[in-house]
């Protein structure tokens, strides 16, 4: 496994690649690796010839205050796991090499990323369409794996690819789990043991809602209310968003009639923690 730190470096690998007729899979990420990481991986390694994946903590997705110090790092044991996943090529470049001092481009994709967690973090978007664009500049993938958790992220992303024209295929990989429900994010490792018991309640929640649509119930507002209310029955719990949308375009539905997101965002002590749930598919 090969670990690049320079643009021009990774340029000339992935061209080379690309003149031996290969197809390049890709994975986005910002390290600490969990198991949702390596499934990414694998799926990617299955639809592709040659996989290469970037951990790169992007300082322009944090907002003012948030976590981009003390955000989980851990190089030697994310390339143990990324081998072990079939990775051959890891992109680890340091934050000037992304975004020299006369950088001032960014990429906005409007309306998507105004709802959600763009509400809460308005200039979170831009910073992941910005270094999204960028590494799909650089490595030039033929397909890239995204995790359905971060739902927004994958439907801003899958937007943008449409609009700008890009030669890459998008992917959508299933939330992975803990055994307990609880979904897999590298910022669970701040939660304390109570915090972890109480982060629960997100998953059970939708499982709540999952079962009241299977029963029937189509009212937006009612679905809302019931996680509402189980959520904040938890103490210890601060709602930021619930939300039910179209999954398309992410607006707000009032009566579920085909498919429908439910989508959350909860603060647990000082972690933010987000999760989401299909209904109208299998999930």
């Amino acid at each position: 496994m090969v670990v690049i730190e320079d643009i021009a470096t990774m340029k000339a690998y992935a061209l080379d690649i690309k003149s031996k007729g290969k197809i390049i899979g890709f994975v986005p990420t910002m390290g600490y690796f969990h198991e949702g990481h390596l499934m990414l991986m694998r799926m990617a390694k299955k639809i592709s010839d040659h996989l290469i994946i970037s951990i790169f903590v992007n300082p322009t997705q944090f907002e003012a205050g948030e976590d981009l110090d003390k955000y989980p790092r851990d190089m030697e044991r994310d390339k143990n796991l990324a081998s072990s996943a079939g990775v051959e090529c890891i992109f680890a470049p340091s934050a000037k090499e992304m975004y020299p001092e006369d950088y001032t481009t960014y990429v906005t994709v409007e309306n998507l990323t105004n709802r959600l967690c763009g509400v809460s973090r308005p200039h979170h978007f831009r910073g992941v369409a910005t270094i999204v664009v960028k590494l799909f500049n650089i490595i030039e993938p033929d397909v890239a794996v995204f995790g359905k958790k971060d739902f927004q992220q994958l439907t801003v992303i899958k937007q943008m690819v449409k609009d700008l024209n890009m030669n890459v295929k998008i992917v959508g990989h299933p939330t992975v789990r803990e055994s307990d429900g609880l979904a897999m994010s590298s910022r669970n490792v701040y939660l304390s043991l109570d915090e972890r018991e109480k982060a629960l309640i997100l998953n059970k929640s939708l499982q709540h809602v999952k079962n009241l649509f299977k029963a029937g119930l189509r009212d937006a507002s009612k679905i809302k209310e019931s996680v509402i209310q189980m959520i904040s029955s938890e103490k210890g719990c601060d709602i930021d968003y619930v939300e039910i949308v179209d999954p398309e375009r992410l607006s707000p539905v009032n009566t579920i009639e085909d498919k429908a997101i439910v989508a959350l965002a909860v603060r647990i002590g000082s972690t933010r923690l987000i999760d989401n749930i299909v209904l109208g598919e299998q999930c």
